[in-house]
Protein backbone atom coordinates (compact mmCIF):
# COMPACT_ATOMS: atom_id res chain seq x y z
CA UNK A 1 0.00 0.00 0.00
CA UNK A 2 2.87 2.34 0.80
CA UNK A 3 4.26 1.68 -2.68
CA UNK A 4 0.99 2.86 -4.27
CA UNK A 5 0.99 6.05 -2.18
CA UNK A 6 4.59 6.76 -3.10
CA UNK A 7 3.79 6.24 -6.80
CA UNK A 8 0.80 8.62 -6.62
CA UNK A 9 2.91 11.24 -4.84
CA UNK A 10 5.61 11.13 -7.55
CA UNK A 11 3.04 11.36 -10.33
CA UNK A 12 1.40 14.38 -8.71
CA UNK A 13 4.77 16.11 -8.33
CA UNK A 14 5.62 15.55 -11.96
CA UNK A 15 2.24 16.93 -13.06
CA UNK A 16 2.66 20.08 -10.99
CA UNK A 17 6.19 20.69 -12.28
CA UNK A 18 5.05 20.26 -15.90
CA UNK A 19 2.19 22.72 -15.39
CA UNK A 20 4.55 25.26 -13.86
CA UNK A 21 6.94 24.92 -16.82
CA UNK A 22 4.11 25.45 -19.32
CA UNK A 23 2.88 28.52 -17.45
CA UNK A 24 6.39 29.94 -17.30
CA UNK A 25 6.86 29.38 -21.04
CA UNK A 26 3.56 31.11 -21.79
CA UNK A 27 4.44 34.09 -19.63
CA UNK A 28 7.89 34.43 -21.20
CA UNK A 29 6.52 34.22 -24.73
CA UNK A 30 3.78 36.73 -23.99
CA UNK A 31 6.25 39.14 -22.40
CA UNK A 32 8.51 39.06 -25.49
CA UNK A 33 5.73 40.37 -27.76
CA UNK A 34 4.63 43.95 -27.22
CA UNK A 35 1.06 44.47 -28.37
CA UNK A 36 0.27 48.11 -29.04
CA UNK A 37 -2.73 47.70 -31.30
CA UNK A 38 -4.46 45.61 -33.89
CA UNK A 39 -1.78 46.14 -36.54
CA UNK A 40 1.05 45.30 -34.14
CA UNK A 41 -0.83 42.23 -32.95
CA UNK A 42 -1.26 40.94 -36.48
CA UNK A 43 2.40 41.68 -37.19
CA UNK A 44 3.47 39.78 -34.08
CA UNK A 45 1.28 36.83 -34.98
CA UNK A 46 2.68 36.69 -38.52
CA UNK A 47 6.25 36.77 -37.18
CA UNK A 48 5.50 33.99 -34.70
CA UNK A 49 3.90 31.86 -37.40
CA UNK A 50 6.95 32.36 -39.61
CA UNK A 51 9.26 30.62 -37.14
CA UNK A 52 11.04 27.73 -38.80
CA UNK A 53 12.84 24.99 -36.94
CA UNK A 54 16.11 23.46 -38.03
CA UNK A 55 14.40 20.17 -38.81
CA UNK A 56 11.90 21.94 -41.06
CA UNK A 57 14.74 23.75 -42.82
CA UNK A 58 16.54 20.48 -43.46
CA UNK A 59 13.37 18.98 -44.93
CA UNK A 60 13.27 21.63 -47.69
CA UNK A 61 16.99 21.73 -48.40
CA UNK A 62 17.89 20.17 -51.71
CA UNK A 63 20.44 17.34 -51.44
CA UNK A 64 23.79 17.88 -53.05
CA UNK A 65 23.57 16.82 -56.67
CA UNK A 66 26.34 14.93 -58.36
CA UNK A 67 27.12 15.35 -62.03
CA UNK A 68 27.27 11.56 -62.23
CA UNK A 69 23.50 11.40 -61.69
CA UNK A 70 22.73 13.96 -64.40
CA UNK A 71 22.87 13.07 -68.07
CA UNK A 72 21.92 16.51 -69.40
CA UNK A 73 21.42 19.93 -67.79
CA UNK A 74 20.32 23.39 -68.89
CA UNK A 75 20.33 26.63 -66.84
CA UNK A 76 17.63 29.09 -67.87
CA UNK A 77 17.00 32.64 -66.65
CA UNK A 78 13.38 33.71 -66.82
CA UNK A 79 11.69 37.05 -66.22
CA UNK A 80 8.31 37.10 -64.45
CA UNK A 81 6.42 40.33 -65.15
CA UNK A 82 3.83 41.01 -62.48
CA UNK A 83 1.57 42.68 -65.05
CA UNK A 84 0.87 39.18 -66.32
CA UNK A 85 -2.35 37.79 -64.86
CA UNK A 86 -0.73 34.45 -64.02
CA UNK A 87 1.97 36.18 -61.97
CA UNK A 88 -0.43 38.49 -60.12
CA UNK A 89 -0.44 36.32 -56.93
CA UNK A 90 3.17 37.41 -56.37
CA UNK A 91 2.17 41.10 -56.20
CA UNK A 92 -1.23 41.23 -54.56
CA UNK A 93 -2.21 42.25 -51.97
CA UNK A 94 0.02 45.31 -51.92
CA UNK A 95 -0.74 45.92 -48.23
CA UNK A 96 -1.04 43.32 -45.47
CA UNK A 97 -4.69 42.21 -45.33
CA UNK A 98 -5.85 39.69 -42.70
CA UNK A 99 -2.28 38.49 -42.21
CA UNK A 100 -1.74 37.88 -45.92
CA UNK A 101 1.50 39.29 -47.37
CA UNK A 102 2.84 39.41 -50.88
CA UNK A 103 6.12 37.78 -51.79
CA UNK A 104 8.38 40.83 -51.55
CA UNK A 105 7.16 41.73 -48.05
CA UNK A 106 7.99 38.21 -46.89
CA UNK A 107 11.46 38.43 -48.44
CA UNK A 108 12.25 41.82 -46.89
CA UNK A 109 10.99 40.79 -43.45
CA UNK A 110 13.14 37.66 -43.44
CA UNK A 111 16.16 39.56 -44.74
CA UNK A 112 15.83 42.38 -42.18
CA UNK A 113 15.47 39.95 -39.27
CA UNK A 114 18.52 37.96 -40.36
CA UNK A 115 16.60 34.71 -40.87
CA UNK A 116 17.81 34.22 -44.43
CA UNK A 117 20.82 35.12 -46.56
CA UNK A 118 20.97 36.97 -49.86
CA UNK A 119 23.73 37.10 -52.47
CA UNK A 120 25.05 39.62 -54.95
CA UNK A 121 23.55 39.91 -58.42
CA UNK A 122 26.47 39.12 -60.72
CA UNK A 123 24.61 39.07 -64.05
CA UNK A 124 24.96 35.48 -65.11
CA UNK A 125 27.80 34.41 -62.81
CA UNK A 126 25.81 33.71 -59.66
CA UNK A 127 27.83 32.22 -56.81
CA UNK A 128 25.93 31.39 -53.63
CA UNK A 129 28.78 31.40 -51.14
CA UNK A 130 29.66 33.46 -48.06
CA UNK A 131 32.12 35.45 -50.12
CA UNK A 132 29.30 36.94 -52.19
CA UNK A 133 26.77 37.34 -49.39
CA UNK A 134 25.35 40.87 -49.40
CA UNK A 135 25.61 43.39 -46.59
CA UNK A 136 21.97 44.12 -45.74
CA UNK A 137 22.72 47.61 -44.44
CA UNK A 138 24.54 48.58 -47.64
CA UNK A 139 21.74 47.13 -49.76
CA UNK A 140 19.08 49.13 -47.90
CA UNK A 141 21.13 52.31 -48.22
CA UNK A 142 21.78 51.70 -51.91
CA UNK A 143 18.07 51.35 -52.72
CA UNK A 144 17.01 54.12 -50.26
CA UNK A 145 14.90 51.91 -48.02
CA UNK A 146 14.26 53.51 -44.61
CA UNK A 147 15.06 51.30 -41.62
CA UNK A 148 15.93 51.38 -37.92
CA UNK A 149 18.14 49.19 -35.77
CA UNK A 150 16.33 46.15 -34.44
CA UNK A 151 16.41 44.79 -30.90
CA UNK A 152 19.39 42.55 -30.27
CA UNK A 153 21.27 43.81 -33.31
CA UNK A 154 25.04 43.34 -33.28
CA UNK A 155 27.78 44.07 -35.73
CA UNK A 156 28.13 40.39 -36.54
CA UNK A 157 24.39 39.65 -36.65
CA UNK A 158 22.63 42.89 -37.62
CA UNK A 159 18.87 43.16 -37.35
CA UNK A 160 16.70 45.86 -38.82
CA UNK A 161 13.11 47.02 -38.56
CA UNK A 162 11.36 48.27 -41.70
CA UNK A 163 7.92 49.81 -41.37
CA UNK A 164 5.20 48.49 -43.63
CA UNK A 165 4.84 51.83 -45.43
CA UNK A 166 8.58 51.92 -46.20
CA UNK A 167 8.71 48.58 -48.04
CA UNK A 168 8.81 49.47 -51.78
CA UNK A 169 6.33 46.82 -52.88
CA UNK A 170 4.83 49.06 -55.57
CA UNK A 171 8.22 49.33 -57.28
CA UNK A 172 9.04 45.61 -57.43
CA UNK A 173 7.20 44.87 -60.68
CA UNK A 174 9.13 41.81 -61.84
CA UNK A 175 11.29 38.93 -60.66
CA UNK A 176 14.17 37.02 -62.17
CA UNK A 177 14.24 33.30 -61.50
CA UNK A 178 16.97 30.77 -62.18
CA UNK A 179 15.60 27.48 -63.51
CA UNK A 180 17.54 24.24 -63.64
CA UNK A 181 16.39 21.67 -66.22
CA UNK A 182 18.16 18.35 -65.87
CA UNK A 183 17.71 14.76 -66.91
CA UNK A 184 18.25 12.28 -64.11
CA UNK A 185 19.92 9.02 -65.10
CA UNK A 186 18.40 7.01 -62.30
CA UNK A 187 14.78 7.91 -62.98
CA UNK A 188 15.19 8.81 -66.68
CA UNK A 189 12.94 11.79 -66.09
CA UNK A 190 13.25 15.49 -66.70
CA UNK A 191 13.28 17.53 -63.51
CA UNK A 192 12.73 21.28 -63.34
CA UNK A 193 13.55 23.25 -60.20
CA UNK A 194 13.68 26.95 -59.36
CA UNK A 195 17.06 27.44 -57.72
CA UNK A 196 17.01 31.15 -56.94
CA UNK A 197 14.85 34.26 -57.21
CA UNK A 198 15.76 37.93 -57.58
CA UNK A 199 13.35 40.87 -57.00
CA UNK A 200 13.72 43.68 -59.53
CA UNK A 201 12.98 47.34 -58.77
CA UNK A 202 11.44 49.51 -61.50
CA UNK A 203 12.30 53.15 -60.85
CA UNK A 204 12.03 56.26 -63.00
CA UNK A 205 14.37 59.22 -62.84
CA UNK A 206 13.63 62.64 -61.44
CA UNK A 207 12.38 63.80 -64.84
CA UNK A 208 10.21 60.76 -65.53
CA UNK A 209 10.74 58.67 -68.61
CA UNK A 210 10.96 54.94 -68.96
CA UNK A 211 11.55 53.04 -65.73
CA UNK A 212 14.99 51.50 -65.18
CA UNK A 213 15.30 47.98 -63.80
CA UNK A 214 17.51 47.40 -60.76
CA UNK A 215 18.03 43.75 -59.77
CA UNK A 216 18.39 43.75 -55.99
CA UNK A 217 19.85 40.39 -54.89
CA UNK A 218 19.54 36.63 -55.30
CA UNK A 219 17.94 34.32 -52.73
CA UNK A 220 18.22 30.56 -52.75
CA UNK A 221 14.81 29.00 -53.11
CA UNK A 222 15.53 26.02 -50.86
CA UNK A 223 16.25 28.43 -47.96
CA UNK A 224 13.10 30.41 -48.73
CA UNK A 225 10.71 27.49 -49.16
CA UNK A 226 9.93 26.80 -45.46
CA UNK A 227 8.58 30.34 -45.12
CA UNK A 228 6.72 30.28 -48.43
CA UNK A 229 4.73 27.22 -47.36
CA UNK A 230 3.17 29.25 -44.53
CA UNK A 231 1.51 31.82 -46.80
CA UNK A 232 -1.64 30.59 -48.56
CA UNK A 233 -2.72 32.27 -51.79
CA UNK A 234 -5.39 31.91 -54.47
CA UNK A 235 -4.21 31.91 -58.04
CA UNK A 236 -7.25 33.12 -59.99
CA UNK A 237 -10.41 35.18 -59.61
CA UNK A 238 -12.78 32.28 -60.23
CA UNK A 239 -11.98 30.51 -56.95
CA UNK A 240 -11.45 32.74 -53.92
CA UNK A 241 -10.45 29.83 -51.72
CA UNK A 242 -6.67 29.85 -51.09
CA UNK A 243 -5.83 26.29 -52.07
CA UNK A 244 -2.13 26.90 -52.79
CA UNK A 245 0.84 28.56 -51.14
CA UNK A 246 3.84 30.35 -52.60
CA UNK A 247 5.91 27.18 -52.58
CA UNK A 248 3.25 25.37 -54.63
CA UNK A 249 3.22 28.31 -57.04
CA UNK A 250 6.86 27.70 -57.96
CA UNK A 251 6.98 23.92 -57.58
CA UNK A 252 3.99 23.45 -59.89
CA UNK A 253 5.24 26.10 -62.34
CA UNK A 254 2.03 28.14 -62.17
CA UNK A 255 3.96 31.23 -63.27
CA UNK A 256 4.56 32.45 -66.80
CA UNK A 257 7.66 34.28 -68.01
CA UNK A 258 9.94 34.85 -70.97
CA UNK A 259 13.44 33.44 -71.20
CA UNK A 260 15.88 36.35 -71.17
CA UNK A 261 19.09 34.35 -70.90
CA UNK A 262 20.58 30.87 -70.91
CA UNK A 263 23.96 30.00 -69.49
CA UNK A 264 26.54 30.20 -72.28
CA UNK A 265 30.28 30.51 -72.66
CA UNK A 266 30.24 34.19 -73.64
CA UNK A 267 27.75 35.07 -70.82
CA UNK A 268 25.48 36.97 -73.19
CA UNK A 269 21.78 37.59 -72.85
CA UNK A 270 19.15 36.91 -75.48
CA UNK A 271 18.97 40.60 -76.29
CA UNK A 272 22.70 40.69 -77.00
CA UNK A 273 22.59 37.56 -79.13
CA UNK A 274 19.45 38.57 -81.04
CA UNK A 275 19.12 42.36 -81.33
CA UNK A 276 16.05 42.10 -83.56
CA UNK A 277 12.87 41.57 -81.47
CA UNK A 278 11.38 39.09 -83.97
CA UNK A 279 14.55 37.00 -84.02
CA UNK A 280 14.70 37.04 -80.23
CA UNK A 281 11.08 35.88 -79.97
CA UNK A 282 11.76 33.01 -82.36
CA UNK A 283 14.83 32.00 -80.36
CA UNK A 284 12.87 32.07 -77.09
CA UNK A 285 10.13 29.89 -78.55
CA UNK A 286 12.72 27.52 -79.97
CA UNK A 287 14.43 27.12 -76.58
CA UNK A 288 11.11 26.57 -74.83
CA UNK A 289 10.02 23.93 -77.33
CA UNK A 290 13.40 22.23 -77.05
CA UNK A 291 13.09 22.04 -73.26
CA UNK A 292 9.49 20.84 -73.38
CA UNK A 293 10.07 18.14 -76.02
CA UNK A 294 13.49 16.95 -74.88
CA UNK A 295 12.06 14.23 -72.66
CA UNK A 296 9.62 13.08 -75.34
CA UNK A 297 12.43 12.52 -77.83
CA UNK A 298 14.14 10.07 -75.48
CA UNK A 299 11.48 7.40 -75.66
CA UNK A 300 10.77 4.99 -78.51
CA UNK A 301 7.33 5.80 -79.95
CA UNK A 302 4.56 3.23 -79.67
CA UNK A 303 3.05 1.36 -82.62
CA UNK A 304 0.03 3.66 -82.71
CA UNK A 305 2.22 6.76 -82.74
CA UNK A 306 4.33 5.35 -85.59
CA UNK A 307 1.22 4.56 -87.68
CA UNK A 308 -0.27 8.01 -87.02
CA UNK A 309 2.99 9.72 -87.99
CA UNK A 310 3.25 7.65 -91.19
CA UNK A 311 -0.32 8.48 -92.18
CA UNK A 312 0.32 12.14 -91.56
CA UNK A 313 3.40 12.07 -93.77
CA UNK A 314 1.46 10.32 -96.54
CA UNK A 315 -1.30 12.88 -96.38
CA UNK A 316 1.23 15.68 -96.51
CA UNK A 317 2.97 14.12 -99.51
CA UNK A 318 -0.30 13.65 -101.43
CA UNK A 319 -1.42 17.18 -100.67
CA UNK A 320 -4.36 15.93 -98.66
CA UNK A 321 -3.64 18.03 -95.58
CA UNK A 322 -6.05 18.87 -92.84
CA UNK A 323 -6.91 22.22 -94.43
CA UNK A 324 -7.54 20.53 -97.78
CA UNK A 325 -9.81 17.95 -96.17
CA UNK A 326 -11.77 20.66 -94.40
CA UNK A 327 -12.12 22.60 -97.65
CA UNK A 328 -13.24 19.43 -99.40
CA UNK A 329 -15.86 18.77 -96.74
CA UNK A 330 -17.10 22.35 -97.01
CA UNK A 331 -17.41 22.22 -100.81
CA UNK A 332 -19.20 18.85 -100.64
CA UNK A 333 -21.65 20.23 -98.11
CA UNK A 334 -22.32 23.23 -100.32
CA UNK A 335 -23.03 21.06 -103.37
CA UNK A 336 -25.35 18.81 -101.38
CA UNK A 337 -27.23 21.80 -100.01
CA UNK A 338 -27.69 23.16 -103.52
CA UNK A 339 -29.01 19.82 -104.77
CA UNK A 340 -31.57 19.64 -102.00
CA UNK A 341 -33.08 23.03 -102.82
CA UNK A 342 -36.49 22.68 -104.60
CA UNK A 343 -36.62 23.92 -108.20
CA UNK A 344 -38.55 27.08 -108.76
CA UNK A 345 -41.96 26.56 -110.35
CA UNK A 346 -42.20 28.16 -113.77
CA UNK A 347 -45.06 30.56 -114.32
CA UNK A 348 -47.73 28.69 -116.31
CA UNK A 349 -49.25 30.51 -119.24
CA UNK A 350 -53.04 30.44 -119.49
CA UNK A 351 -54.12 27.81 -121.99
CA UNK A 352 -56.55 28.73 -124.69
CA UNK A 353 -59.69 26.67 -124.61
CA UNK A 354 -60.33 24.31 -127.52
CA UNK A 355 -63.90 25.50 -127.80
CA UNK A 356 -62.90 29.01 -128.72
CA UNK A 357 -60.49 27.76 -131.42
CA UNK A 358 -63.15 25.54 -132.97
CA UNK A 359 -65.76 28.25 -132.88
CA UNK A 360 -63.52 30.70 -134.68
CA UNK A 361 -62.71 28.14 -137.39
CA UNK A 362 -66.40 27.39 -137.91
CA UNK A 363 -67.27 31.02 -138.29
CA UNK A 364 -64.61 31.45 -140.92
CA UNK A 365 -65.95 28.52 -142.90
CA UNK A 366 -69.46 29.85 -142.77
CA UNK A 367 -68.32 33.24 -144.01
CA UNK A 368 -66.76 31.61 -147.05
CA UNK A 369 -70.08 30.06 -147.91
Amino acid sequence: MSFIKRYMFVAMALTLSAGAAVAQGQSSSSSSVVRKGGADARKGESQQSAAVTGRMQQFFEEPERSDADAQWMKIVYRQLDLDNVKNAPLYYPEEIIDGQENLFRIIMRLLASGDIKAYEYLDGREIFSDQYQINVRDMLDRFHVIYTEGRGSTEKNPRFVIEEADVPTNEVLSYYILERWELDKRSNRMRTTVEAICPVLHRSGDFGGEAVKYPMFWMRMDALRPYLTQQSIFVDDDNNLPQYNYDDFFQLALYEGDIYKTRNLRNRSMMQLYPDPDDMKKAQDSIQNYLTNYEKKMWVPSREEIIAAREERERAASGDTIAAREEKKTSTARRSSRAKKPARAKASKPKESKVSKQSSATRSVRRRK
